[in-house]
């Protein structure tokens, strides 16, 4: 029998107004993502996020900080044990300070309904 131990904090809120958006829940990729001191695997909040799952619900969204962005994940998502559920933003006001890395001028033009503010 396998046991999960979670751990409930706080997570980061990468909007600027969380009153004003709309998410998507997608199925997150683990492809390539490597495991942390801990041994967990996260994909983080704020990465840019593509792979065509806003015309196919069931295609896994997979980091896409290109012109094949689709969205930015609204939390944390752990795929330690294979891909798993999330959501992401495609309309909104997400804020650049709390973003892993900076999204790419293809993926800014891309994400035309979400607006970068410092």
């Amino acid at each position: 029998m396998k046991f999960k131990k979670t751990e409930f904090t706080t997570p980061a809120e990468i909007l600027k107004f969380p009153e004003h958006h709309v998410s998507v829940s997608v199925y997150v990729d683990d492809t390539g993502v490597t495991a942390n001191a801990e041994g967990k695997k996260i994909v983080p909040a704020g990465t840019i996020v593509g792979g065509g799952f806003l015309n196919n619900r069931s295609v896994k969204a997979t980091k896409a900080n290109s012109a094949s962005a689709e969205g930015v994940l609204r939390y944390d998502v752990d795929v330690t044990f294979g891909p798993a559920n999330g959501a992401a933003v495609i309309h909104g006001f997400v804020d650049l300070n709390r973003l892993p890395e900076a999204p790419d001028a293809t993926a800014i033009t891309a994400l035309k309904q979400i607006t970068f503010l410092k």
